[in-house]
């Protein structure tokens, strides 16, 4: 652990009843750096984030936020932090300038550097327009924006972002990585970001991998390829017993068998050979995947990030029809 570490973890571990949600996790976060966690849901992404911003204590180990530690110095952490949780947190009934008003006050921000974090965070995020408008008017895209705005009324230092773009639409979710990439860049900030989109963590200076409360892997996302992301083999065999054959063959290779007919293997020029010239005309499909974060994932766990992701969105989409939510 080093000195100047914005962020610094060691050996957190939380239960809830016979779930262990952490399991002694520990890594740090440099400053002015743009850190992604990466795992499926049920990975201990949020309640990491919940230790990290005082509202949830941990059974051991320890939390350092710019050298406060969490658990002795609360208020002194939290005045360091920036928080966008993943469930909304606005007050729908306030305008977009009441929101952020009332955040500033509650941190004491004097009241014409208040009006003047207030403009400039509206701009950035490009909701000058709206500043009169009810929260409640806003689409589901700009609320998100409005809560990236409000954590970085006050002095803080250190952006915690907890799924910022679940449950919005591609065009949507680059719009509010550019702003945090634009507000990174003005505020000089340290941005800690959970999220299960692959796609996301690309542009990260580093990228942890956890799952069932640990950490799998840390290093930059080249670096992560470079030392697990293999070269993998998609095969859709024509009849389960191609597929009982492939399995039974190359069983050493095996990532992924799901209950579909799709065989996943870690793969080389020769297996792909191999591959073609015995079961050629047997397969439905075959496909090479070259390395990538999606493949890193999937040699470490044996499971797709894509699935969870998938199954994320179905879950919005229904929560969204019931609720008449949209985005923009």
């Amino acid at each position: 652990m080093t000195a100047a570490a914005a962020i610094r973890i060691e050996g957190l571990t939380k239960r809830y009843g016979r779930t262990l949600a952490l399991d002694e996790i520990g890594f740090e976060v440099g400053a002015r750096e743009l850190f992604a966690l990466l795992g499926p849901n049920g990975a201990g992404k949020t309640t990491l984030m919940h230790i990290l911003c005082t509202i949830l204590r941990p059974d051991a180990g320890r939390a350092l936020i710019g050298g406060d530690d969490v658990l002795r110095n609360p208020l002194a952490a939290r005045r360091r932090l920036g928080i966008v949780f993943q469930e909304p947190s606005l007050d729908d009934r306030l305008t977009v300038h009441e929101n952020l008003d009332l955040h500033g006050l509650v941190f004491g921000v004097p009241r014409a550097l208040r009006r003047r974090r207030i403009e400039e965070m509206l701009a950035l995020v490009e909701l000058t327009d709206w500043t009169e408008r009810p929260v409640r008017t806003l689409s589901t895209g700009m609320k998100r924006r409005l809560e990236i705005a409000r954590a970085l009324i006050h002095d803080s230092e250190i952006l915690l972002l907890d799924e910022p773009t679940v449950g919005l639409d591609a065009q949507t979710r680059g719009r509010i990585w550019q702003h945090i990439h634009a507000l990174r860049a003005a505020r000089d900030l340290t941005v800690l970001v959970t999220t299960h989109y692959i796609d996301e963590v690309e542009g990260c200076d580093r990228v942890c991998i956890v799952d069932h409360g640990k950490v799998l892997a840390l290093d930059t996302p080249e670096a992560l390829k470079r030392a697990h992301g293999g070269q993998l083999l998609r095969l859709t065999p024509r009849d389960d017993a191609c597929r009982q054959e492939i399995l039974a063959r190359h069983a050493g290779r095996l990532l992924r068998a799901p209950e579909g007919a799709e065989v996943v293997l870690r793969s080389d020029e020769a297996l792909l050979e191999a591959v073609l010239a015995e079961y050629g005309t047997r397969l439905r499909a075959l496909s090479v995947e070259v390395p990538s974060l999606e493949t890193v994932f999937l040699s470490l766990t044996g499971k797709e990030l894509r699935d969870q992701a998938a199954s994320q969105r179905d879950r919005t989409r229904a929560f969204g029809r019931r609720g008449g939510e949209h985005t923009r």
